[in-house]
């Protein structure tokens, strides 16, 4: 879609974002960004700074219409945001097709040219390519190319197709008009009971950080640029380590522990994407315990409160000087219906919102992730507890970002191409090639791969996609081979918002489905697949299962593929599968593996 513009006297098109008639510097493609930085910046009031300032979620209508009022998570309504409130950075949920998508976002591209200054949209979104749904952290591929989780592009250990994979997702991405990504996720999945491993690239950090940069340079495509998809890096500086394996987004969870000491591995895939370039980081909630630093205590505060983490680690020593966005809500409850999820203000629940505010700009944070009280940063500032030059310092971060990514010039995209490129043929052919050779064989009595059909009983599995010689029986006492596919085991939790959405607690399998599941094998050879959003203990399955398998992020199609090897599997841990929860709860949740696992890092059968 083209943008309205207007034609100066000489000969430059230009968007007249200001509505003045002429062409300003901000608005003249020819200069480079600092100079289109600088005189935006000297004309915008401190609401308009305050605003930039805030990057929160926002839903799009269902027919691709911009939403009036507030919505199941959105806070508010998008005219009250866009233009009341002045922010432009906003974190996309659900998604309707993808030619009404393009249609949201060419709608919300046109209020914006309303505000005064006609500051596009930043369009940001978690990822959304793979299976795992959770609306705290991703979201299912609907209507996208479908992929493994990133657990799964690391089992196939090649830095090539993890950036194929990324250019896929700039090219859909891009033709939605999403161009930030709240993702690469750089954390270590070093403690197995973590919520958030499926995200991850494992428990290596060399494999990480090779991993990271490749989907780096993907999908940002190097510096940022017209072509770019702006990459938030996150959750500095390593989230995975979580006291007793419990999440940050929870007040049980908000501590981070390291007791053998393996801060620096947690650290080293953020260096790498730091030099690689990545636009953005993002601190994680949790709060260092028992910490030390160059011989010095570290604040027990969470990360986006800490001015020793966020401020002197990541700006001063590792020399980062892009955006850094806080993690969601550190300054507000959030309540959405009848649930409320508090403010992830660790260690300095005590004070009030304002002053939390202050801590988190003094610690070094540009944007606030996940809140839209832009009133009370102006507030600050009109009080004279925050200078107007640390929002400026900020604004100018985030102006560059939307300047480098071309939105100032045109941020419209075209509906019929968002229809063909999106989810496109050879897309989802990829996607699902990827799915199969993932999948990764634990254990194999000779079973794999099926060859020679017969009577299948299944459970949650669709025996279709095997082909027309395995015909599908309703018990096993039918059958001559039985598979079931099963999700790895957790503790159901849903008092707080967005708990549910998360896998936490302990590893294994309920005593009565792995005696279920010996009945199976009693009668016919068994063939059990577990998708591992985090390890699982497989220990008991072993003992009757003629072959095991490991999924991240594979549909029935591209895992009936992997099991008859019409695409062979090809998979390898990316982490290690403990023998029992006794090892997972004597185990440090900063080490990188354990001493005497089930199955290894790097463990996987060849067909």
């Amino acid at each position: 879609m083209e943008p309205h513009t207007l034609v100066a006297f000489d000969g430059a098109r230009y968007r007249d974002l200001n509505h003045n008639g002429r062409l300003d510097p901000f608005e003249d493609a020819r200069l480079p960004t600092a100079a289109r930085v600088e005189d935006l910046l000297g004309r915008l009031g401190v609401a308009e700074k305050a605003g930039l300032m805030f990057h929160t979620v926002i839903e799009a209508g269902a027919d691709g219409g911009l939403l009036t009022g507030p919505g199941a998570i959105s806070k508010s309504g998008t005219a009250e945001v866009v233009l009341g409130k002045h922010l432009n950075h906003f974190n996309v949920h659900a998604l309707p097709e993808p030619r009404l998508a393009a249609r949201w976002s060419n709608n919300l591209q046109r209020l914006a040219e309303r505000a005064p200054h006609g500051i596009p949209v930043t369009v940001s979104t978690d990822p959304r390519h793979s299976f795992v749904e959770n609306a705290g952290a991703s979201f299912a591929a609907r209507g996208l190319s479908q992929w493994p989780e990133p657990l799964g592009m690391a089992a196939l250990r090649d830095p090539e197709r993890v950036r194929r994979f990324a250019e896929v997702v700039n090219a859909e991405y891009r033709a939605l008009g999403i161009r930030a990504a709240l993702h690469p996720t750089a954390d270590l999945a070093t403690e197995p009971r973590w919520a958030r491993q499926a995200g991850t690239f494992g428990q290596d950090p060399g494999l990480v950080a090779r991993l990271g940069v490749a989907y780096l340079e993907g999908l940002q495509r190097g510096r940022v640029g017209t072509d770019s998809v702006a990459c938030t890096t996150k959750h500095f500086p390593g989230g995975g380590p979580q006291a007793g394996g419990e999440d940050a987004h929870f007040p049980y969870g908000r501590e981070q522990v390291y007791p053998a000491a393996r801060f620096a591995d947690h650290l080293l895939p953020f260096r790498a994407l730091i030099d690689a370039g990545t636009s953005g980081i993002m601190p994680y909630y949790g709060m260092p315990v028992g910490l030390e630093l160059d011989g010095e205590p570290v604040d027990p505060v969470g990360f986006g409160y800490n001015r020793r983490i966020t401020c002197r680690l990541l700006r001063d020593e590792l020399g980062f000087d892009g955006v850094v966005l806080s993690d969601w809500e550190l300054v507000n409850d959030n309540h959405v219906g009848e649930q409320v999820l508090p403010a992830r203000a660790w260690g300095v629940e005590h004070l009030d919102p304002a002053s939390r505010m202050e801590r988190v700009l003094d610690a070094g944070v540009d944007q606030f992730g996940g809140e839209e009280c832009a009133e009370l940063l102006v507030e600050l500032v009109a009080s004279g507890r925050v200078a107007e030059t640390r929002l400026d310092a900020s604004v100018r971060r985030l102006l560059a970002v939307k300047f480098d990514l071309g939105l100032f010039d045109n941020p419209f995209v075209d509906e019929e191409e968002a229809a063909a490129v999106v989810g496109s043929d050879a897309f989802v052919a990829e996607g699902r090639r990827a799915q199969s050779e993932s999948v990764t064989v634990v254990a194999n009595d000779g079973l794999l791969p099926l060859l020679a059909g017969g009577r299948v009983y299944a459970e949650g599995f669709d025996v279709a996609g095997l082909g027309a010689a395995f015909e599908p029986v309703g018990a096993p006492e039918q059958a001559d081979l039985a598979i079931v596919r099963l999700a790895a085991p957790f503790d159901p939790r849903s008092d707080l918002f967005l708990e549910a959405w998360f896998h936490q607690g302990g590893l294994d399998f309920p005593p009565g489905l792995v005696v279920r599941l010996r009945r199976i094998a009693a009668h016919c050879p068994l063939l059990v697949d577990v998708a591992c959003d985090r390890p699982a203990i497989l220990t008991p399955l072993l003992e009757f299962s003629a072959a095991v398998t490991v999924s991240f992020g594979t549909g029935d199609p591209g895992y009936a593929d992997a099991v008859t090897s019409r695409v062979p599997p090809r998979g390898r841990l990316p982490f290690d599968l403990p023998r029992s929860m006794d090892d997972v709860r004597a185990h440090p949740e900063d080490l990188p593996g354990f001493d005497d696992p089930l199955f290894r890092f790097g463990h996987g059968l060849v067909l």
